[in-house]
Protein backbone atom coordinates (compact mmCIF):
# COMPACT_ATOMS: atom_id res chain seq x y z
CA UNK A 1 0.00 0.00 0.00
CA UNK A 2 2.87 2.00 0.68
CA UNK A 3 4.15 1.25 -2.43
CA UNK A 4 0.82 2.06 -4.58
CA UNK A 5 0.61 5.45 -2.61
CA UNK A 6 4.09 6.26 -3.67
CA UNK A 7 3.12 5.29 -7.14
CA UNK A 8 -0.19 7.96 -6.63
CA UNK A 9 1.91 10.51 -5.39
CA UNK A 10 4.72 10.34 -8.22
CA UNK A 11 2.08 10.42 -10.85
CA UNK A 12 0.44 13.49 -9.13
CA UNK A 13 3.64 15.01 -8.55
CA UNK A 14 4.42 18.56 -8.64
CA UNK A 15 7.69 20.49 -8.20
CA UNK A 16 9.12 23.58 -10.34
CA UNK A 17 10.36 21.79 -12.89
CA UNK A 18 6.76 19.50 -13.39
CA UNK A 19 5.08 20.59 -16.24
CA UNK A 20 0.54 20.74 -15.74
CA UNK A 21 -0.83 21.71 -18.81
CA UNK A 22 -3.63 22.40 -17.32
CA UNK A 23 -2.72 24.72 -14.86
CA UNK A 24 -0.83 26.51 -17.58
CA UNK A 25 -3.76 27.19 -19.75
CA UNK A 26 -5.46 28.70 -16.71
CA UNK A 27 -2.71 30.75 -15.60
CA UNK A 28 -2.13 31.87 -19.21
CA UNK A 29 -5.83 32.83 -19.22
CA UNK A 30 -5.87 34.61 -16.17
CA UNK A 31 -2.59 36.76 -16.96
CA UNK A 32 -4.12 38.23 -20.35
CA UNK A 33 -7.18 38.65 -18.56
CA UNK A 34 -5.51 40.29 -15.91
CA UNK A 35 -3.50 42.41 -18.57
CA UNK A 36 -6.66 43.16 -20.16
CA UNK A 37 -7.98 44.69 -17.27
CA UNK A 38 -5.07 46.72 -16.09
CA UNK A 39 -4.71 48.08 -20.04
CA UNK A 40 -8.65 48.86 -19.73
CA UNK A 41 -8.71 50.62 -16.17
CA UNK A 42 -5.19 51.03 -14.38
CA UNK A 43 -2.97 51.50 -17.52
CA UNK A 44 -4.67 55.13 -18.27
CA UNK A 45 -4.73 56.24 -14.77
CA UNK A 46 -0.86 54.89 -14.08
CA UNK A 47 0.05 56.45 -17.44
CA UNK A 48 -1.37 59.73 -16.66
CA UNK A 49 0.51 59.83 -13.07
CA UNK A 50 3.49 59.28 -14.73
CA UNK A 51 3.23 61.72 -17.54
CA UNK A 52 2.02 64.41 -14.62
CA UNK A 53 4.93 63.51 -13.19
CA UNK A 54 7.32 63.97 -15.80
CA UNK A 55 5.60 67.07 -16.79
CA UNK A 56 5.91 68.17 -13.24
CA UNK A 57 9.53 67.43 -13.48
CA UNK A 58 9.92 69.07 -17.03
CA UNK A 59 8.20 72.42 -15.33
CA UNK A 60 10.56 72.12 -11.86
CA UNK A 61 13.79 71.91 -14.38
CA UNK A 62 12.12 75.24 -16.19
CA UNK A 63 11.81 76.88 -13.06
CA UNK A 64 15.36 76.13 -11.67
CA UNK A 65 16.34 76.87 -15.17
CA UNK A 66 15.17 80.21 -14.98
CA UNK A 67 15.70 80.53 -11.59
CA UNK A 68 19.44 79.78 -12.32
CA UNK A 69 19.30 81.76 -15.05
CA UNK A 70 17.73 84.97 -12.85
CA UNK A 71 19.93 84.05 -9.85
CA UNK A 72 23.13 84.70 -12.72
CA UNK A 73 21.78 87.69 -14.11
CA UNK A 74 21.71 88.98 -10.03
CA UNK A 75 24.95 88.42 -9.34
CA UNK A 76 25.98 90.01 -13.00
CA UNK A 77 24.08 93.07 -11.84
CA UNK A 78 25.98 93.13 -8.19
CA UNK A 79 29.29 92.90 -9.19
CA UNK A 80 28.34 95.86 -11.64
CA UNK A 81 27.20 97.69 -9.16
CA UNK A 82 30.39 96.91 -6.95
CA UNK A 83 32.53 97.81 -9.39
CA UNK A 84 30.52 101.16 -9.85
CA UNK A 85 30.82 101.76 -6.39
CA UNK A 86 34.23 101.19 -6.27
CA UNK A 87 34.69 103.70 -9.17
CA UNK A 88 32.85 105.65 -7.28
CA UNK A 89 34.23 105.70 -4.14
CA UNK A 90 37.48 106.10 -6.27
CA UNK A 91 36.36 108.85 -7.98
CA UNK A 92 35.23 110.67 -4.23
CA UNK A 93 38.69 110.24 -3.10
CA UNK A 94 40.31 111.65 -6.05
CA UNK A 95 37.79 114.62 -5.95
CA UNK A 96 38.81 114.78 -2.03
CA UNK A 97 42.30 114.58 -2.32
CA UNK A 98 41.90 117.48 -5.47
CA UNK A 99 39.57 119.34 -2.94
CA UNK A 100 42.08 119.26 -0.30
CA UNK A 101 45.34 120.18 -2.50
CA UNK A 102 43.01 123.06 -3.96
CA UNK A 103 41.99 124.20 -0.16
CA UNK A 104 45.96 124.00 0.71
CA UNK A 105 46.69 126.36 -2.74
CA UNK A 106 43.79 128.90 -1.67
CA UNK A 107 45.45 128.57 2.09
CA UNK A 108 49.52 129.24 1.23
CA UNK A 109 48.35 132.04 -1.26
CA UNK A 110 46.24 133.72 1.15
CA UNK A 111 49.29 133.11 4.20
CA UNK A 112 51.43 134.64 1.48
CA UNK A 113 49.01 137.78 0.59
CA UNK A 114 48.63 138.09 4.34
CA UNK A 115 52.83 137.90 4.67
CA UNK A 116 52.72 140.59 2.07
CA UNK A 117 50.46 142.52 3.37
CA UNK A 118 52.36 142.67 6.66
CA UNK A 119 55.90 143.28 5.19
CA UNK A 120 54.62 146.13 3.46
CA UNK A 121 52.82 147.37 6.72
CA UNK A 122 55.89 147.08 8.53
CA UNK A 123 58.01 148.66 5.61
CA UNK A 124 55.17 151.83 5.93
CA UNK A 125 55.75 151.50 9.80
CA UNK A 126 59.07 152.00 8.72
CA UNK A 127 59.35 154.73 6.53
CA UNK A 128 56.85 156.53 8.67
CA UNK A 129 59.07 155.74 11.59
CA UNK A 130 61.78 157.18 9.60
CA UNK A 131 60.24 159.72 8.43
CA UNK A 132 59.50 160.98 12.24
CA UNK A 133 62.48 160.36 13.01
CA UNK A 134 64.62 162.71 10.31
CA UNK A 135 61.78 165.27 11.29
CA UNK A 136 62.73 165.18 14.85
CA UNK A 137 66.43 165.09 14.29
CA UNK A 138 65.76 168.05 11.85
CA UNK A 139 63.93 169.94 14.49
CA UNK A 140 66.55 169.20 17.30
CA UNK A 141 69.11 170.04 14.49
CA UNK A 142 67.43 173.51 14.38
CA UNK A 143 67.34 174.22 17.76
CA UNK A 144 70.85 173.50 18.30
CA UNK A 145 71.84 175.13 15.26
CA UNK A 146 69.57 178.17 17.05
CA UNK A 147 71.09 177.74 19.86
CA UNK A 148 74.28 177.78 18.50
CA UNK A 149 73.88 180.84 16.46
CA UNK A 150 72.48 182.64 19.58
CA UNK A 151 75.55 182.25 21.58
CA UNK A 152 77.04 183.20 18.96
CA UNK A 153 75.33 186.21 18.29
CA UNK A 154 75.08 186.65 21.92
CA UNK A 155 71.62 187.55 21.17
CA UNK A 156 68.17 185.51 21.06
CA UNK A 157 66.75 185.43 17.66
CA UNK A 158 63.21 185.26 16.94
CA UNK A 159 62.61 181.83 16.84
CA UNK A 160 59.72 181.03 14.07
CA UNK A 161 61.53 183.18 11.26
CA UNK A 162 64.63 181.77 12.49
CA UNK A 163 63.36 177.98 12.23
CA UNK A 164 61.83 179.12 8.80
CA UNK A 165 65.28 180.03 7.55
CA UNK A 166 67.46 176.98 8.87
CA UNK A 167 64.40 174.72 7.38
CA UNK A 168 64.86 176.30 4.52
CA UNK A 169 68.72 175.77 4.45
CA UNK A 170 68.22 172.52 5.17
CA UNK A 171 65.94 171.88 2.62
CA UNK A 172 68.72 173.23 -0.14
CA UNK A 173 70.91 170.37 1.56
CA UNK A 174 68.48 168.05 0.94
CA UNK A 175 68.09 169.19 -2.84
CA UNK A 176 71.62 169.22 -3.48
CA UNK A 177 72.07 165.75 -2.44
Amino acid sequence: MLNATLALQEEHASGPLTVDGGLMIWTVFIFVLLLAILKKFAWPAILGAVEARERALEQQLAEAEQSRAEAAKLLEEHRRLLADAKGQAHAIVIEARQLAEKERAVAMEKTKQEQEELLARARREIVAERDRAVAELRREAVDLSLAAASKLIEKRLDSETDRKLVLEYLATLDAGR
